[in-house]
């Protein structure tokens, strides 16, 4: 990835070498995890890259051109380091990675080989397997405005410009009961209409879920109380009394930007749109088709 420095140079030319790999994974939340297939710890840029893991690599597909890097790298469940539930709960999903060749009897001649983010990964037998997707894998993404009438903006996005840290866009509330760690319910939510936090996104902030959030379906006053409940469970044990965030929702309607946000320049659909019915429309000579609603 990087071009050689003279003193790596200089170890491989001499054709005996010294090299191993090291591994650091970077997690969205900051938590880092360092790994190295030498038979001994190594440390450098205030790093532990541990050898007790097992990790391995398979061979890494790199290109000249605008092609997709790719490699996997494969490495043992621990409690004290890559653990099963923190997989499952998606912590590792996007994380970046950075990979070395190092010469282990000193550790300041290396070459940063490759450098991307986690794709699949998946886990099973012990073992975890990590599909490393390049810096090129950005070019797969499709870009471009979608043609529809909502929004197609996320809600405070650099295209929607709406600012969340806005007073009354969101509350820190602790858990009063939840169910399946998907309903959660609140004897009340003062200051907040019913509604107000559906298609929005919950938060948590502390426990053993803490760093997770997920998308609200729906939010509700049911039976005196205010029901949240999300699309799908939290991949994690929420408790009652853990301190979560719910944030407002947008459900990417013309009016909801208008009126709730007071956003409608930065609205991101095309409501003019005409329906499906237009696709019907004949000439007649009982009514005239003005082009207006056929409802």
């Amino acid at each position: 990835m990087a071009a050689l420095s003279d003193a790596f140079r200089a170890h491989v030319e001499t054709g005996q070498t010294t090299l191993c790999r090291c591994w650091l994974i970077t997690r969205s939340d900051g938590v880092t995890h360092g790994f190295t297939d030498h038979d001994q710890p190594l440390s450098f840029g205030a790093v532990t890259f541990q050898s007790d893991t097992g990790l391995t690599a398979s061979t890494l597909a790199q290109n000249s051109g605008l092609s997709v890097d790719n490699t996997e790298a494969m490495g043992v469940l621990s409690d004290a380091s890559v653990t099963e539930r923190d997989i499952e709960a998606g912590r590792f999903d996007g994380a970046e990675v950075q990979a070395w060749l190092v010469n282990w009897a000193d550790v300041s001649v290396r070459h940063l080989q490759f450098r991307g983010t986690i794709g699949e990964l998946r886990r099973g037998n012990g073992a975890f397997y990590a599909e490393l997707r390049g810096l090129t894998e950005a070019l797969n993404r499709p870009l471009g405005r979608v043609y529809q009438k909502p929004c197609t903006a996320v809600l405070g996005d650099a295209t929607c410009r709406f600012d969340t840290s806005r007073p009354g866009c969101s509350t820190d509330i602790a858990v009063e009961t939840v169910k399946d760690a998907r309903v959660f319910t609140w004897a009340a939510l003062p200051g907040f209409e019913p509604g107000w936090f559906s298609r929005g996104r919950l938060s948590i902030l502390s426990g053993a879920a803490a760093g997770l959030w997920a998308p609200i379906k729906q939010e509700s006053f049911v039976d005196g109380q205010r029901r949240v409940e999300l699309w799908a469970p939290v991949p994690a044990t929420v408790a009652v009394g853990d301190l979560v965030q719910l944030l407002v929702g947008c459900d990417k309607r013309m009016d909801t930007c208008r009126f709730k946000f007071d956003n409608l320049l930065n609205f991101q659909g095309f409501p003019d749109i005409p329906s499906d019915d237009w696709i019907m429309a004949y000439p007649k000579s009982s009514n005239a088709n003005t082009g207006g609603s056929l409802r």
